[in-house]
């Protein structure tokens, strides 16, 4: 079967290292992909008001997964937007704040939310990640739709930070489930909206098979949708479960990985020949 949709993770696969990539060479592919039916979906982690903004020429009509899933648009129509009770809101808070070492951040619908007693020097880095970043008093009383927290720490921290975080939240009917993002970042998602769920419901919208999607990543939070996917692909900087998981590799995200992918599709090189 043909691929009717990509859908590539941002950090660590579309961008390099300096969050940039070849725009003029993605550009070209684009008004091909789009003379050619083919659906263009950014599946990532980061904010949906963050994620437009790398895209401002095309952003209007291509899809986001963003938030890990969280939340899902196409063509800047809501296709689906996850929600916490307020009292599940409380109930991880109270978690997270037993873990001295994190800093974190509360995810909504309007925008994201930090205490402000957060060091300016990280607000400065979450800022890369989240266009539209809020300083709070309270983090308990946040007037939005709450679909996820992103928490960031010393990388060699998260491991242990995961299993701790898996034995708490499973104690609570296992309300939230973590998820390693890369460089540092931790996020805890409502099971099930990972972005493979949010893909899948632009899939049905699409009336596009699994064996018609490429997908591309290179961190955990990247297993579900390559595991759905036919044509997945990990970077040569992938984390090794991701790597074992994809049945294709690319090159890594700083020689332009994601674009060659795309390239070989259009060339109907292998494995789309």
């Amino acid at each position: 079967m043909a691929v009717k949709m990509i859908a590539v993770d941002m950090d660590g696969t579309f961008l390099d290292d300096n969050k940039q990539y070849n725009a003029q060479r993605f550009a070209r592919q684009y008004a091909l992909l789009k003379e050619k039916g083919v659906r263009f979906v950014v599946a990532s982690g980061n904010q949906y008001y963050q994620l437009q903004r790398y895209f401002p020429d095309i952003k209007d009509e291509i899809a986001f997964v963003a938030e890990n899933g969280a939340w899902v648009s196409d063509s800047n129509e809501e296709i689906f937007c996850g929600e916490l009770a307020p009292e599940r809101v409380h109930q991880i808070l109270d978690i997270l704040a037993k873990e001295p070492d994190i800093s974190t951040v509360v995810c909504g619908r309007n925008g994201a939310y930090v205490h402000t007693s957060m060091p300016e020097e990280v607000i400065a880095m979450l800022a890369n990640h989240y266009h539209r970043l809020e300083k709070r008093d309270n983090l308990y009383d946040i007037d939005d739709t709450i679909f996820k927290f992103s928490l960031n720490l010393a990388h060699e921290g998260v491991d242990a930070l995961m299993d701790r975080l898996h034995k708490e939240l499973g104690a609570i009917e296992n309300i939230m489930h973590p998820v390693s993002s890369g460089f540092g970042f931790v996020d805890l998602i409502i099971p099930g909206c990972h972005k493979a769920h949010g893909i899948a419901l632009l899939q049905e919208k699409w009336g596009i098979d699994d064996c018609e999607v490429l997908a591309i990543g290179d961190s955990a939070n990247d297993l579900e949708m390559l595991r759905q996917a036919c044509y997945s692909f990990s970077m040569a900087n992938a984390a090794a479960p991701v790597a074992a998981v994809a049945r294709y590799k690319t090159d890594s995200n700083n020689d332009e990985g994601a674009l060659n992918v795309i390239a070989r599709l259009l060339a109907r090189e292998e494995p789309f020949g």
